[in-house]
């Protein structure tokens, strides 16, 4: 039965927490941390690991003595939480893309990046029994893995499926990454637009054939999807038309166009995420509440001396008190690092007591808010970038309130700087918060020990802040970062982090697209009343955060995403009708993985090869004249290839 528990009592016999399940989690580290890196960057989506980790932990232990359930739970915890951290790639790429770092230095990267997830596990263990034992919250991803998990450890019909979802994951991921490698040759296209006037202004409409984006769209659903269509047509085909009668320019219409959407239309979006992120804040703050309080009476009634079965054992509160507080002591160091010797030493003092509490109190809160938020509607879905928007205007504000706005330009860019590394710290505790609850949830279902996959998450958030840094320094070095210093033809947009950097230098330099933001702020009001009032009608919802990325990101990104999350439904709409449902979803989840993975580790070889050959083109075998038929042949081919890995998947899940 979906949900139920595995029996506690023999799980002390079990093997868990074992050298080889961490190992193993390890290896599936270095795979999605870089495949996560690459895909966030490019589009601003992340996708969930817990699964097809699950799934490869248990297609290879199952060859080795003794493996068992829970030591498979804790290699996707392992997984899931490094490959989670990936998300600080929302905030960091900023840094350079303002010119304060020309690379990423690997012990500061690595530094933010632990500090921060490791404070995420902490903040979110005393959240573990009011937000996951006592709670009605669905944790539909948790829920999920547990019952891959299961299915895998239940019988041999089940070591059987996880073998063969195995197999659909490399068998996509390799068609993904053929046709990432063709694309590179140019004999298909691997994006193509086309711009023109409307009236007075001028818009366009392009998209790329990426099997990455088609995946991520199969992955966020078909609601998000089409609130993502609903910003494109606000955005590109509504906005973007009138902003451009208005503000006419010489030279081609594309140069025209985009030219506007970048210094009008990504700030109407930002409008729009702001204030679908302080809904969903508003939203949620009264349960969180509850839960908080409801986690205290839990710790009462356990110092009174009830005796506390093997599955309700969390790390001890005093070890998390002083783990958090010994973490305070490397972020100090980190701060001051990037404050001594410029501008801002002579305010070293301040501004590092500051951002400790500011880490402290807003860690706290957003551990609370983004594990609930996974709760509701799952780590993939949760819009932790929402969170880091309302840190980065809080930490800038927080800044101008000291500093004010009238500094000399080297001032305000060690501001912003700054404001980005804290920010920096706070998402990875958002990140990791985010995912720790789902990963728990998931262990409550099999009868894991809590501490241990406590441990497990730590050790998880060690890996990724070791792998994060040399794949951001590899793909900053070659590729690049739309917009910032140096950056090539195949530059990575990292719209995230691109956004995020551009609040700061507004808030702080006193010149950020306010007429913009607010009238997408009103947008974003009308998003959310048709959401709720969809949402009562029972018709279907209209996520505002999907809304305002669909108008904040290049079409090119969010056509692909939409036109998969429509296969996905399709797909879904089938396996529905099968005999095993549950089943069938679960192999189309495993599919949408393997076309991410494949074009997303492409893209780091890529990098690589880049950086090898110092030539941004080095697999190009044709010219710019074959265009054309590079566009019509590519499409056909991408078409071809979409519906045949989707019937093999549907054969493969019968």
């Amino acid at each position: 039965m979906i949900g139920s528990r595995i029996p506690a009592t023999p799980a002390s016999s079990m093997r868990e927490l074992t050298l080889r399940g961490i190992v193993l989690g390890g290896i599936i580290t270095l795979l999605f941390t870089a495949a996560n890196v690459y895909l966030g960057l490019k589009v601003g989506l992340t996708f969930a690991t817990s699964i097809p980790a699950a799934v490869i932990s248990m297609a290879i232990l199952r060859y080795l003595p003794g493996a068992t359930i829970l030591e498979n739970n804790i290699v996707q915890t392992v997984a899931s939480a490094a490959g989670t951290l990936a998300a600080i790639i929302f905030v960091l790429p900023g840094l350079v893309m303002i010119g304060w770092w020309q690379g990423f230095p690997y012990l500061l990267t690595a530094g933010i990046t632990a500090t921060g997830g490791i404070l995420g596990v902490m903040f979110s263990v005393p959240l573990r029994r009011a937000l996951v034992v006592d709670s009605p919250l669905p944790y539909p991803e948790g829920r999920a893995a547990a019952e891959v998990l299961k299915i895998g450890a239940g019988s041999r019909e089940g070591e059987e499926e996880s073998a063969r979802g195995l197999r659909v994951i490399v068998v996509n991921a390799l068609v993904s990454a053929g046709f990432a490698v063709l694309a590179q040759t140019k004999l298909v296209v691997g994006e193509a637009a086309v711009w023109f006037r409307t009236g007075a202004g001028a818009t366009g409409i392009s998209g790329g054939l990426s099997f990455a984006l088609i995946g991520a769209g199969h992955l966020v659903g078909i609601s998000v999807g089409l609130a993502m269509l609903a910003g494109v047509v606000i955005g590109w085909w509504i906005a973007l038309p009138i902003l451009t009668a208005m503000s006419p320019a010489a030279g081609s219409v594309e140069a025209w166009a985009t030219g506007v959407f970048r210094s009008d239309v990504r700030f109407l979006g930002a409008g729009v995420i702001g204030v679908a992120a302080i809904w969903t804040l508003a939203k949620i703050i009264g349960p969180v509440a509850a839960g908080i309080r409801s986690s205290i009476a839990a710790s009462r009634s356990a110092r009174s001396g009830a005796t506390v079965a093997l599955e309700e054992r969390d790390l001890p509160f005093g070890v998390v008190v002083a783990v958090s507080l010994a973490v305070l002591v490397p972020i100090a160091a980190l701060l001051w690092s990037a404050i001594t010797g410029g501008v801002l030493a002579a305010s070293a003092v301040s501004l590092i007591a500051g951002a400790l509490v500011f880490i402290l109190v807003a860690g706290l809160v957003i551990a609370a808010v983004c594990g609930y938020m996974a709760g509701l509607i799952g780590a993939s879905n949760s819009p932790v970038s929402g969170i880091g928007i309302l840190a980065i205007l809080a930490s800038s504000l927080l800044l101008v309130g000291l500093f004010g706005r009238d500094q000399p330009v080297a001032t305000t860019q060690a501001l912003v700087a700054y404001a980005l590394i804290v920010t920096g710290i706070v998402f990875g505790v958002a990140t990791i918060s985010n995912d720790n609850l789902q990963d728990l949830k998931t262990g409550q279902l099999v009868g894991a020990t809590p501490w241990k996959q406590q441990v497990a998450l730590v050790i998880g958030v060690i890996f990724g802040s070791l792998v994060i840094p040399p794949v951001l320094d590899l793909l900053n070095g070659t590729l690049g970062f739309a917009g910032a210093p140096g950056a090539g033809p195949n530059a990575l947009p990292a719209p995230q982090a691109a956004l995020i950097s551009a609040l700061a230098k507004g808030v702080l330099g006193g010149d950020l697209n306010w007429s913009m933001i607010g009238i997408g702020a009103l947008v974003g009001v009308g998003v959310i009343v048709a959401d709720e009032l969809l949402g009562r009608a029972k018709v279907m919802r209209l996520p505002p955060l999907g809304v305002g990325l669909g108008i904040y990101l290049p079409m090119a990104v969010t056509l692909p995403v939409v036109i998969g999350a429509c296969v996905g439904w399709t797909y879904d709409r089938w396996a529905t009708r099968t005999p095993d449902p549950e089943r069938a979803i679960r192999f189309g989840v495993l599919t949408a993985t393997g076309l991410i993975v494949g074009e997303s580790l492409w893209g780091v070889g890529f990098a690589g090869l880049v950086y090898a050959t110092d030539s941004d083109a080095p697999l190009a075998v044709v010219g710019d004249g074959f265009a054309p038929f590079a566009l019509g042949g590519g499409t056909l081919v991408f078409a071809g290839l979409v519906a045949g890995l989707y019937r093999y998947t549907r054969r493969a899940a019968g």
